[in-house]
């Protein structure tokens, strides 16, 4: 079995501002001239101050912040903009001169400082960007600034999966690390960068053979966070509510049952505190992914060691896990479904039987995500370094990333090969062997239909196919007759593909640049590596007007709706015109 490299000291994990580029647009219009603000609302952690920061850098502002040690105090959080001892009126005359102000914790703001912005709202004259969590006691006077409409209100969720693997492989780390950060911290950003400190500090990262990456196998370091948030889990628990809590996370990866003991007076109030989810079944499991792994780490070692799980006591469910992923696969029916044992394995460092490691990256790559794929096939290697069915599909992913000339397939998937290269007189041939959405997508490229090569991509996506709807959409774009319903096909197709970890196929290698002005292709390779408007008319020796248009020009030829897109359009390795 191959082992990992035990040294992670060198590893430093990045944090630029990634994704949100929806939201970040949002605050960045809402707090030009002309436009009195807004409020973001969201859970502690999640990036609303980083967002608001990205969103009015480079502008002049004022910024305020609200405390818990200054409520009190009457306007506690303008003392650094004028005296305390000034009334309300006043204060308002005061900062009249101040045209953009930020606020930032405004929940904790004290009742002076409230009023204080609210009145700033209703009169108009300073725009405000506000920033606020949800789900804690509010001032009234912030309260009445999104529920009185007097400013747009963004109610922040967490970064998306994918926006956040794309923040944490820029660190290096392996694509099942990625899933289980993402997964224990359900979108908090400010426990997501504590954990990543801890697990370089301490070492429990460690090199993959052959990709360099990190991998995080092992318990969950108990940071402060951690500790903090099982502290107020088990605060004011009684004797038996702890215990229960306890046994659902050491029953981990499967849940236990309502007839195993559990008691029922003590199990309700825990389901609606929403602590607990109980299945159809009867199975139940604790409902935060963070509790079980958290509960696990801080118990004691002879606690431990007696209630936890031994991975033969998982065969039967891991082998029923595989099985549905076996039947999913052979419907083509990719969408994400829970497959925890699996994962707890590959978590603590435990061999992942080849067999299921095979299947779960097949379905990993039929979901279009290659580096999960590739991450499960040698996980399969590690515990059984021949195994030729996990070669098989390591080597799936290289091809689909761009590493060989040919897509390979097997059984109906082989026939399907000629559709996804985008040649409809290959796809003519394979309709009468496919069947199902695959030999929907053949018709409509036999046909060169347009518009039914998009409805395919969708009844694909549906399915949880990406990759292949990708390359439906993308086929989509060399068909239609007019140019905007091309340009939409090209947009749904780069939204696509982004989600699909590196992917380079034939049918994508459309989506390029060459269509492009020597210029526009200059302009557009800087703002994908994250340059501003600003600072690529300065290297460029250009008006930032004249940078904007020429990047609205290449959105338009290329399909892109925003700025976000443009690293992965400018990666691909083929630049011919589409």
């Amino acid at each position: 079995m191959t082992s990992f490299e035990q040294d992670a000291r060198t590893l430093r994990p990045p944090w630029p501002f990634t994704g949100r580029e929806g939201e970040l647009e949002l605050v960045r219009r809402s707090s030009v001239a002309g436009r009195q603000g807004v409020v973001v609302t969201g859970p502690a952690g999640i990036g609303k101050t980083r967002l608001i920061t990205e969103a009015v850098r480079g502008t002049d502002c004022a910024r305020v912040t609200g405390t818990p040690e200054t409520s009190a105090l009457p306007f506690a959080a303008f003392a650094h903009l004028f005296s305390d001892r000034v009334s309300l009126p006043g204060a308002v005359r005061h900062l009249s001169g101040v045209r953009l102000l930020v606020v930032d914790d405004a929940h904790l703001l004290d009742e002076a400082s409230a009023a204080l912005v609210h009145q700033l709202a209703v009169h108009g004259r300073t725009r405000l960007v506000v920033a606020a969590v949800d789900a804690v006691p509010v001032p009234g006077a912030i309260a009445r600034l999104w529920t009185g409409e007097l400013l747009t209100h963004l109610a922040l969720g967490p970064l998306p999966y994918d926006e956040t693997a794309a923040l944490l492989a820029a660190g290096g780390l392996e694509p099942l690390t990625v899933r289980r950060l993402h997964r224990v911290c359900q979108g908090d950003l400010r426990l997501l960068r504590e954990l990543l400190g801890a697990l370089r500090e301490s070492g429990p990262l460690t090199r993959v053979p052959d990709t360099g990456e990190w991998a995080w196998r092992g318990p969950l370091p108990l940071t402060a966070t951690v500790r903090d948030r099982i502290a107020r889990l088990l605060d004011r628990r009684g004797l038996t509510e702890r215990d229960i809590l306890e046994r659902l996370a050491f029953a981990e990866p499967s849940p236990l049952h309502l007839d195993d003991g559990l008691d029922l007076t003590v199990l309700e109030p825990l389901e609606s505190e929403g602590l607990i989810h109980v299945d159809d079944r009867g199975g139940v499991r604790l409902a935060h992914p963070l509790h079980g792994p958290a509960l696990r780490a801080s118990a004691g070692r002879l606690r431990a060691r007696r209630l936890a799980r031994t991975p033969d006591q998982c065969e039967p469910a891991l082998k029923d896990e595989q099985e549905q992923l076996e039947e999913r696969i052979e419907q083509l029916d990719v969408r994400e479904v829970s497959a925890p044992v699996g994962e707890w394995l590959a978590a603590g460092g435990l061999p992942v039987p080849a067999g299921y490691a095979a299947v779960r990256a097949r379905y990993s790559w039929l979901r279009g995500e290659l580096r999960e794929a590739a991450a499960w096939a040698r996980e399969g290697l590690r515990a059984a370094p021949g195994d030729a069915s996990c070669r098989t599909e390591l080597a799936r992913t290289a091809v689909e990333s761009g590493e060989d000339a040919v897509v390979r397939g097997d059984g109906g998937l082989a026939h399907y090969g000629a559709v996804r290269r985008g040649e409809p007189a290959g796809a003519a041939g394979a309709v009468r062997r496919l069947d199902g959405v695959l030999a929907r997508h053949a018709r409509a490229l036999a046909r060169g239909d347009g518009p039914a090569l998009d409805h395919a991509a969708e009844a694909l996506a549906e399915r949880g196919l990406l990759l292949f709807a990708a390359e439906a959409h993308a086929q989509a774009g060399r068909f239609h007759r007019d140019p905007r319903a091309a340009r939409m096909s090209r947009t749904r197709a780069v939204a696509l593909a982004r989600r699909c970890q590196g992917a380079r196929t034939p049918a994508l290698s459309a989506l390029v640049l060459g269509e492009l002005t020597a210029r526009q292709r200059q302009i557009v390779t800087l703002a994908a590596t994250g340059l501003s408007n600003r600072q690529i008319a300065e290297q460029l020796t250009l008006s930032v007007r004249t940078v904007g248009n020429h990047l609205y020009s290449a959105y338009t030829r290329l399909g892109a709706s925003d700025r976000a897109a443009l690293p992965w359009l400018v990666e691909q390795p083929d630049r011919r015109s589409a």
